[in-house]
């Protein structure tokens, strides 16, 4: 291999991570956008029912899930990357899956109208996720 094909693969897999953590980002500050839109100025208290008592959730909360749910996004393409056939469609349907899935916390603990609020974080991060990680060049 030769330096200039070294340096070429060196420089499409920083791309490729700054791309994927750009994403990862952009679901996490879409979701504190809709946090900030609703919770302080719409006046929609966000919280979440647990068991007998309800939980404000706050913008750390906020961040913090969607970046947790951003990295095992990450991971979980990277992983299929190096040992499926088809990695960006067998990430889309599994990642499909679990947004599916996902949506049953703001539907079942979800207070009032923030479940709206909440189910639209959750589609936000989503669909930043889905869309944007598998959309670089190499995964198919």
């Amino acid at each position: 291999m030769t330096n200039d094909m070294r340096r070429t693969d060196t420089t499409w897999t920083t791309t490729r991570r700054t791309g994927r953590a750009l994403t990862v980002a952009a679901g996490a500050a879409g979701a504190l956008l809709l946090w900030v839109l609703n919770d302080p100025w719409a006046g929609i208290d966000l919280t979440v029912r647990e068991g007998e008592a309800t939980r404000h959730i706050g913008p750390a909360a906020v961040v913090v899930a969607a970046l947790v749910a951003g990295l095992a996004a990450w991971g979980l393409l990277a992983l299929l990357e190096r040992t499926v056939r088809r990695p960006a469609r067998t990430f889309r349907v599994i990642a499909l899956i679990v947004l599916v899935l996902s949506l049953a916390g703001p539907l079942g603990s979800g207070v009032g109208s923030s479940r709206l609020v909440l189910l639209g974080m959750h589609l936000t991060v989503g669909a930043a996720l889905i869309i944007g990680l598998p959309r670089r060049r190499g995964c198919r």
